[in-house]
């Protein structure tokens, strides 16, 4: 799948929006670690982009996913537990497992065209937090670099790395793409110094720029995607 941006920010803004919806599993006696979380979120939605599904010319979610890449690349994470949990996996989706955290991914679905099951579910209350240090992440694996200027929600993160992730994959060959699906899209997402950040600008990978929709300012830098493939071709 190549990336949509060969449209215009006019052409996207006029297109029928869409939205990827991902629901975080957050049981009430034990949430997940939130860099887990984070973390299973961005594979979650590799995953989707890579399924058969939503890449064959004739599947089931390839219009969708189509469509959702012709506008705005939104995406939205909601948290379910117990039987909402168990109602959100009865739709069509995929479930990603980390080391404690489970998303659910599922097909795009229109700006105001949520399943009942799935609009229900609250988008707030996914604060998380990690009870352990955070280990320093692969230095030759993919890392999705947080901007440490910027608070955000575990919800909203998620979904920031997410679209990182998705950066990444749109930049890379086949074959780059081919090698990390079989690693199981093993990455790291960490929070770096101001002095780190301030150098990953200067090192033409892809950023995430928030469409400033929900928490912080439009245009701000939130996730820069940093993956060995990609730092080879710079």
């Amino acid at each position: 799948m190549t990336s949509p941006f060969q449209h215009s920010a006019a052409e996207r803004d006029a297109a029928p929006q869409y939205v990827l919806p991902l629901v975080v599993r957050i049981e009430r006696d034990a949430p997940p670690p939130r860099t887990d979380a984070l973390e299973t979120a961005a594979r979650a939605v590799l995953t989707l982009l890579s399924a058969e599904r939503a890449t064959a010319e004739d599947g089931e979610w390839t219009q969708a996913v189509r469509d959702w890449q012709d506008a705005r690349i939104r995406k939205v994470v909601r948290r379910a537990r117990g039987a909402e949990w168990r109602r959100a996996e009865a739709l069509p989706g995929i479930t990603v497992t980390g080391r404690a955290a489970e998303v659910r991914v599922f097909p795009p679905v229109p700006l105001d065209g949520w399943p009942k099951d799935l609009a229900r579910l609250q988008v707030s209350g996914t604060e998380l937090d990690d009870p352990e240090p955070v280990p320093a992440p692969d230095p030759a694996g993919p890392v999705l670099w947080l901007n440490p200027g910027i608070t955000m929600s575990a919800g909203k993160a998620m979904a920031q790395a997410g679209h990182g992730a998705q950066l990444a994959w749109w930049e890379l060959d086949t074959a780059s793409r081919a090698a990390w699906r079989a690693a199981g899209f093993a990455l790291s997402v960490r929070t770096p110094g101001a002095g780190t950040w301030a150098r990953l600008g200067g090192c033409d990978l892809p950023v995430v720029r928030d469409a400033g929709f929900t928490e912080i300012p439009a245009g701000s830098p939130t996730v820069v995607a940093d993956h060995p493939a990609l730092r080879a071709s710079r």
